[in-house]
């Protein structure tokens, strides 16, 4: 076997076979033409239609039908298009898809892959892996153990020496391929399984057919909403939005796409998952990293409130982490609900998740709005769970959730908060004043004396703004 992967061997012998055609219809050709010196029939040559041969066909190479599709996650692999009924992966040259692109001989993970890590294979209409390392193999996060076998997928994810070192995607190029989304769309994105959900619709992973490049698309069903027009109201405020920010800490939008049924945005792709999930694994987060992540959310909420934009929807579920790591950067996400601040400075319209909703909000209609200062008590319930490990506000005791919010009634359990320094549970307190007039704001939060850490914001710093890599100084002669 090659080092290349299979299809390599496949496009050569496509080219063959096209330059074997090309030659053959060159040869017939040549045999008809005229002893003329011009090569051309010309008037006198003329040879009568029923003496003439029929015009020679160019062979037609058969399409070739792909029954599945290996995607890389990480740089250094390529695409694998499955035709035969077998591939072997690893380090060993002999493999039909050999792990040797320089970035992955330099890469540290190298040498935990095998000479023959897994195949995939065949079997009537059911695709297979089989694991062939000591170091392990993940599908889907279940690990296959040596010598066993498991069933693929569509959109099933492969793991090599590690559970979260996430290398191929199996796409069965047998299932239909996505008809709803546009045309463009489709050429150029392939979507994979769903990432999360939020009010107006899902998350999917997508995954960039020319580049690998990873993305997140959100797709907006006008179908889910009362009429066409709200759909189209909460669909460009959305994008409008996703347009205006430029922020370390703030999701980025890619592209954006529409048909008939639904709006599709993409966003980019952040890999360490929700706060949520990380906070739930955790119990509570260490009191300097729940320290770290919160100074990058006020400074992503002052940034947004500085270009008139009210978030409205501040929770665990829309913060996601760069990466698995504890000291990573975080991006807030899910604008769907936020609105551009209008003259008056008030929103009338009763939104986001009851849990972490501001007093003020529940009585808008009646006082007649609310203004930023709702973000600043999300921000302070997120805070109460990250250090806590549960929300203040919860449907556990005989108190309404909604009274517990109106009258800022909550409660320091000790087991919980006696490792918590009085600092944090100060600026706790003060961001959960139900009176919006006195509670504390974003600036006056990011200048309290628990974020007063010089250590933390220089860590902070580096995750916002990484160096860039010097260019070599040129030497003058």
């Amino acid at each position: 076997m090659s080092q290349e992967p299979g299809p390599s061997r496949q496009s050569q012998s496509q080219s063959q076979s096209q330059t074997q055609s090309q030659s053959h219809s060159q040869s017939q050709t040549q045999s008809h033409q005229s002893s003329s010196g011009s090569g051309t029939l010309s008037s006198v040559d003329t040879v009568p239609v029923t003496e003439l041969s029929s015009i020679p066909e160019e062979a037609v190479e058969p399409e070739l039908k792909y029954w599945g599709r290996i995607v890389p996650l990480i740089r250094g692999f390529n695409v694998l298009n499955c035709v035969e009924n077998q591939y072997y992966f690893g380090r060993d040259s002999r493999c039909d898809y050999c792990f040797n692109d320089p970035i992955v001989l330099e890469s540290p993970r190298y040498r935990t892959y095998s000479k023959r890590h897994f195949k995939i294979f065949k079997d009537g209409n059911l695709v297979c892996l089989e694991d062939l390392s000591g170091n392990g193999t993940w599908v889907d996060d279940t690990e296959v153990g040596k010598g066993k076998r498991i069933p693929l997928n569509n959109n099933s994810v492969v793991s090599l020496a590690d559970p979260k070192h996430k290398v191929f995607m199996f796409v069965d190029m047998t299932e239909d391929e996505q008809p709803n989304f546009p045309k463009e769309f489709r050429e150029k994105y392939h979507v994979t399984r769903k990432i999360g959900s939020g009010v107006c619709g899902e998350v999917r992973l997508a995954i960039e057919r020319e580049t690998c490049k990873k993305v997140a698309l959100k797709t907006i069903n006008k179908n889910d909403f009362p009429s066409i027009g709200t759909a189209t109201r909460n669909a460009e405020r959305e994008i409008e939005i996703l347009k205006k920010i430029d922020h370390p800490c703030l999701i980025k939008t890619e592209d954006f796409y529409q048909n008939e049924d639904s709006y599709y945005i993409v966003l980019e792709y952040i890999e360490g998952g929700e706060l949520f999930s990380r906070i739930k694994f955790q119990k509570q987060l260490k009191e300097q990293i729940a320290k770290l992540y919160f100074f990058q959310m006020l400074t992503a909420v002052k940034y947004l409130h500085e270009n008139g934009i009210i978030h409205r929807d501040l929770k665990p579920e829309n913060v996601l982490l760069a990466s698995h790591d504890d000291e990573c950067l975080i991006k807030i996400t899910d604008f769907n609900q936020s609105k551009i601040l209008e003259q008056s400075s008030l929103m009338r319209t009763l939104c986001g998740t009851p849990t972490y909703l501001a007093p003020e909000v529940f009585t808008a209609a009646a006082t007649g709005g609310y203004t930023s200062a709702v973000d600043s008590w999300s921000l302070g319930v997120l805070l109460f769970i990250c250090l806590g490990g549960y929300p203040p506000f919860n449907s556990e005791g005989t108190v309404p959730v909604r009274e517990q919010i109106m009258s800022g009634q909550y409660r320091f359990i000790k087991s919980q908060w006696q490792s918590v320094s009085s600092k944090a549970k100060d600026l706790v307190k003060k961001l959960l004043v139900v009176d919006p007039a006195i509670r504390l704001s974003i600036s006056d939060a990011l200048a309290h004396p628990w974020l007063n850490d010089s250590e933390m914001r220089q860590t902070a710093h580096k995750l916002m703004y990484p160096e860039q890599p010097k260019k070599p100084n040129r030497v003058r002669h």
